[in-house]
């Protein structure tokens, strides 16, 4: 049996670049297609994996800025090519569209969000980016759902994305959640100038994550992320708050461990950084949004907010410092999403397809 993966690109540190990490460890021979891969700013064990870059890596500020590339990565994946006799696309816009020989298994972390939900993913921000998708949004649209037709399988990774797919696409999606990437077992090396006891924010910087809302006087914030609102961010943060960006697994997998308590405001398709959070023992303050809602359970791991303002963060967060946490049931509860469970599931839907591509 032969099995490919692709993903969207590979140019930056976000969990589904985690995610198709775990990927690789299920197939470990598989060749890994995607639009663009900068070895320099994605994770390091890609390195050791067959990534196989598309025509567009060869331009280098591409890689660098990926987002310039949006109007050419439909075309790229239209005519992306990719052999096997399964094939594992991990999406968020952009890979489900390859062409394949064999069967199709779209991996769904969201429906684009830049298209179907562009007031909230921008949040009002205008650029080169927000003019491209007024001029192109309803041919990608035409473009998406014809890429989500041609899938044999649907996979989700949370029920609120689920829910997406069935509403824009028709096509019911079994949600097979991913596995937290960082977890306590395993080196840790404390960061300089980081003293314990801090509230932790590990989120990319953009607009839809609503880091501003976090960033406020009160308790001490380390965020970690990187993104185009870091500029912005970093200059109206108050002293309390301190930015790291770049950092090795060791180094946040540190932050973990030293942290009181972990904060999110974002509207997240999975909620991935609490089960990270709770498998250090750590509770989390989370938006009551999508794949949250699978991923914290309220008074057990964590509790929520209802709008991603500063006023109800704040008294999430101060809540969460004052109450006493049952360290087994964070653990215990993170251990439910073991990324052995997801290896395990994943390579029985693929051996599930390839059987039924041969019959």
């Amino acid at each position: 049996m032969r099995v490919a993966l692709v993903h969207d690109y590979l140019t930056q540190r976000g969990g589904a670049e985690r995610v198709v990490l775990s990927m690789l460890r299920a197939f470990p021979d598989a060749p890994l297609y995607t639009s663009l891969y900068d070895p320099a700013r994605t994770f390091p064990e890609f390195r050791g994996a067959d990534v196989r870059p598309s025509p567009l890596d060869r331009i280098p500020p591409l890689r660098r800025r990926h987002r310039l590339a949006f109007p050419l990565l439909a075309p790229t994946f239209s005519h992306l090519d990719v052999p096997g006799d399964v094939v594992l696309a991990s999406s968020s816009g952009w890979a489900h569209g390859a062409r394949v020989a064999g069967r199709k298994i779209v991996y769904c972390h969201a429906p684009a969000r830049w298209l179907y939900q562009p007031d909230r993913y921008l949040r009002g921000r205008r650029g080169a980016g927000s003019a491209a998708l007024g001029v192109l949004s309803r041919r990608l649209i035409r473009w998406d759902r014809a890429a989500a037709a041609s899938a044999d399988r649907y996979l989700a990774n949370s029920t609120e994305v689920a829910r997406r797919i069935r509403e824009l696409y028709g096509l019911e999606a079994e949600v097979v959640p991913p596995p937290p990437a960082l977890v306590a077992d395993g080196p840790a090396r404390p960061v300089d100038g980081v003293e314990p006891g801090f509230v932790l924010c590990v989120s990319r910087l953009l607009p839809y994550k609503n880091v501003d809302a976090v960033v406020r006087p009160g308790e001490r914030l380390v965020v970690v992320g990187s993104g185009p609102e870091a500029r912005r961010l970093a200059a109206e943060a108050p002293p309390n708050v301190r930015f790291l960006s770049e950092l090795a697994d060791d180094e946040l997998r540190w932050l973990y461990g030293a942290c009181a308590a972990h904060v999110s405001a974002s509207y997240e398709d999975f909620g991935l950084t609490p089960l990270e959070a709770a498998s250090f023992g750590r509770p989390s303050a989370v938006l009551r949004f999508g794949g949250f809602l699978d991923t914290v359970v309220e008074g057990v791991t964590g509790t929520f907010f209802d709008e991603p303002k500063p006023e109800p963060i704040r008294a999430a967060v101060v809540e969460l410092l004052h109450t006493s946490w049952d360290d087994a049931a964070l653990r215990g509860h993170a251990d439910r999403f073991s990324e052995p469970r997801f290896v395990e599931r994943l390579r029985s839907i693929v051996a599930d397809e390839a059987a039924n591509s041969s019959s």
